[in-house]
């Protein structure tokens, strides 16, 4: 496995290759380099259609599921080599059973992988995502969709850790007591961005070595996150608000930001956060790598589908088999060898990578103890 060495580092790739050629060059460079997916939704779809049962009912991901954009298959059909399956809980649990339901979901994640053993192999660090792909297995990683899963407790956030969660998104569409969505259906910002106790969520991440994702938060929740991280942080499935002006998409101010932070967005492929529009073109989400690129260089930029929690997606990139279209776009815009392989999978290993070396950097450090109660001024609503 050769994972970000190429012979052709810094070569363009052909000059406006036709399609065949460009889609067998695209899976050349899959092949050879990892393609990581920050966001796909597969353990929510458990959840929804087999009632977390993974072992007990009839679906067979190891052929085509109709009901899914995700089986084994189409995974291999589209070089995926990495993914951070999401432990999405919906913001109808909070203030009730999200840390119940955020277990069942981890739990649910490490019942598939196991039992397609033969494809997958769960990781927790960016060595494991190496060995993973060493051994012809798709790495498969975890990651925690909304901040309301800890119920506002850290020793909930560390025991995520323990359990293989790698990173975190502060928010879904709801507000926490501790920090604002983009979206809360109040449209309402209680928070002014992250709370004291938000900060200090940040820092317990950057000191366990979990990722601070920044997709669903307010533009407010991203700058204070970003004052307080000492690590990179990700946006796991979220695109240029200048092309989308989508509060669910990065905003220009932010993008700027990232050059000194090291962060990554990773592209989504749901058409409202592509085109603002009900559908949208490879060729209008590739124009978003390009705009990325163009703020914040080849590093902060990769690939979050969104697979499995959306209901329609950018035409000619419908299922996980499809993934090898968008980066023979990219070849037909004549990006390297070198960039398209930081796209796919470099930058966000890269930022794993930098988060790791945080935590260990920081590991004589106690755990954070710090508690909110419903009578501190961190909180708006009881959690308890």
């Amino acid at each position: 496995v050769k994972w970000l060495l190429c012979v052709f580092i810094g070569v363009v790739v052909g000059t406006r290759l036709g399609d065949d050629a460009s889609l067998q060059e695209a899976r050349r460079i899959m092949q050879e380099n990892p393609l990581i997916d920050g966001h796909n939704d597969l353990p929510w779809q458990y959840r929804s259609q087999w009632e977390d049962r993974v072992y007990t009912n009839s679906t067979d991901l190891t052929t085509l599921v109709p009901t899914l954009q995700t089986d084994i298959p189409r995974l291999r059909s589209g070089e995926v080599q990495g993914q951070f399956w999401s432990v999405y809980v919906s913001c109808s649990h909070q203030y009730r059973d999200a840390v119940r339901v955020q277990l069942e979901q981890i739990d649910v994640t490490k019942k598939f992988v196991a039992k397609y053993s033969d494809t997958f192999q769960l990781a927790k660090t960016s060595d494991d995502i190496q060995n993973a792909v060493a051994n012809s297995k798709i790495a498969s990683l975890m990651g925690m969709e909304g901040g309301h899963a800890i119920d506002s407790s850290l020793g909930a956030l560390r025991m995520f850790y323990e359990l293989g969660v790698r990173y975190m998104t502060l928010t879904h569409n709801c507000n926490t007591p501790w920090a604002d969505s983009c979206c809360d259906p109040s449209d309402t910002f209680p928070n002014g961005g992250l709370s004291n106790f938000g900060k200090n969520v940040v820092s317990e991440m950057n000191r366990l070595g979990m990722m601070v994702d920044l997709s669903h938060v307010s533009e407010d929740t991203m700058q204070d996150a970003l004052d307080t991280t000492l690590a990179p942080v990700i946006f796991s499935h979220s695109n240029a608000y200048a092309l989308c002006d989508s509060p669910r998409n990065v905003p220009d101010a932010i993008l700027e930001r990232l050059i000194d932070n090291g962060g990554v967005v990773m592209v989504n492929f749901y058409p409202p956060y592509v085109s603002c529009r009900n559908e949208s073109t490879i060729s209008e989400l590739a124009d978003h790598i390009d705009y990325i690129r163009s703020i914040c260089g080849d590093g902060c930029v990769g690939i979050g589908a969104d697979y499995d929690g959306v209901s329609t997606l950018t035409l000619g990139l419908e299922n996980v088999s499809k993934y090898p279209y968008l980066i023979a776009e990219l070849v037909e815009r004549q990006y390297s060898v070198e960039q398209i392989v930081k796209v796919i999978g470099g930058n966000v290993f890269r930022v794993l990578q930098e988060v790791e070396n945080v935590a260990t950097a920081l590991n004589e450090k106690p755990p954070l103890e710090y508690t909110i109660y419903p009578h501190d001024s961190d909180i708006q609503d009881i959690c308890r």
